[in-house]
């Protein structure tokens, strides 16, 4: 009887590790509206690449999560630029992917590597970079320790030595993934401009087209703002990115576009549009490349009228995400 409750002892302490502190739904309310109310804000002391801290100062980096549980969303593809574009900027960043099955961010930067090995003229950089690995134990509460402890452990590291750490996450539900979404300071969650995925964050009438009320991904990023404003009382600012919009001006587009105007103040994000349908995106993933890196001496990537309209979807994106250690300056790519 007495090693049966200190196994159930033992087994609560170890939940309330991993899990965070438990909180009554009221005071959580409560503490996640206060924490929400200005999504724009940032960690406070974050400065320029002319001053910063982040590479061994006081300062700890700035993390962008990318997020999204539906596959295919172009997580990945935006981590990536995001990350080449800061570095580019002058910035210091890192890169964690927790996805270690499909490995997607982690493929791309082992491909920019290979390629930048291969081109002597190319000066390409290459962020530092960690893979986070599920645990396997069979018994749920050690394996959320286990990967607490792996996840936090790295993070502490690169924030103490960069201006930011980007995060690209699954594209599906994990102890991992949850992990990571209340770690940060700016979530983007990339989504197809469709009904079938913004259904991940509202649950819309057929017919009317009005909101039924938030879906399982709106949800978790609830629960995840809470866990943050408990933790040290910060706020994570969500930013919902229109992915391949079409050029056409469909009925779809409208809809969808009104849903989410209407469902952003209601759930907490504001809304930007993100990248277009374009193929040069995914041909250059093979090559590690961004478009960032096309005017390098030495690449054999021709650069067209269509890379430069796509070079523009990305200081568009990166400009509007009003990271605090930019100052509101825009960023020549």
């Amino acid at each position: 009887m007495a090693d049966t409750q200190k196994a159930l002892g033992q087994k609560a302490i170890a939940i309330a590790q991993v899990r965070g502190p438990m909180i009554s739904n009221s005071g959580a309310q409560a503490t996640a509206q206060v924490a929400v109310s200005n999504p724009q804000a940032g960690p406070a002391g974050n400065v320029a690449p002319d001053g910063k801290q982040g590479s061994g100062g006081a300062t700890s980096a700035h993390v962008i999560v990318l997020g999204n549980e539906k596959g295919g969303s172009g997580k990945s593809t935006m981590a990536m630029h995001i990350a080449v574009a800061l570095m580019r900027a002058g910035f210091s960043v890192a890169c964690i992917d927790l996805d270690a099955r499909q490995r997607t961010l982690a493929r791309y930067l082992d491909n920019r590597q290979a390629y930048a090995a291969a081109i002597e003229d190319a000066s390409l950089d290459v962020p530092d970079l960690r893979v986070i690995e599920r645990c396997r134990h069979g018994i749920v509460e050690v394996a959320e320790r286990e990967e607490y402890d792996r996840f936090t452990a790295n993070l502490t590291q690169l924030k103490a030595t960069n201006d930011f750490v980007v995060i690209d996450s699954p594209g599906s539900d994990s102890h991992l993934s949850r992990l990571g979404h209340s770690y940060a300071d700016i979530l983007i969650t990339p989504m197809n401009d469709s009904f079938v995925d913004l259904d991940l964050l509202t649950r819309v009438d057929p017919g009317s087209h009005e909101i039924q009320g938030p879906s399982l991904y709106a949800e978790m990023v609830w629960e995840c703002r809470k866990r943050r404003a408990m933790r040290d009382r910060g706020s994570i600012d969500w930013v919902v990115m229109r992915n391949r919009i079409s050029s056409l001006d469909a009925k779809n587009k409208r809809r969808v576009g009104e849903v989410l105007n209407k469902l952003a103040p209601r759930i907490g994000f504001r809304t930007a549009v993100g990248f277009g349908e374009r193929v040069i995106y995914r041909e250059l993933f093979l090559k590690g490349l961004t478009l960032m890196d096309l005017r390098e001496n030495g690449l054999d990537v021709p650069l067209t009228m269509s890379h430069v309209a796509a070079r523009q979807e990305v200081r568009t994106l990166i400009n509007m995400l009003n990271l605090p250690a930019l100052k509101g300056q825009e960023i020549a790519l």
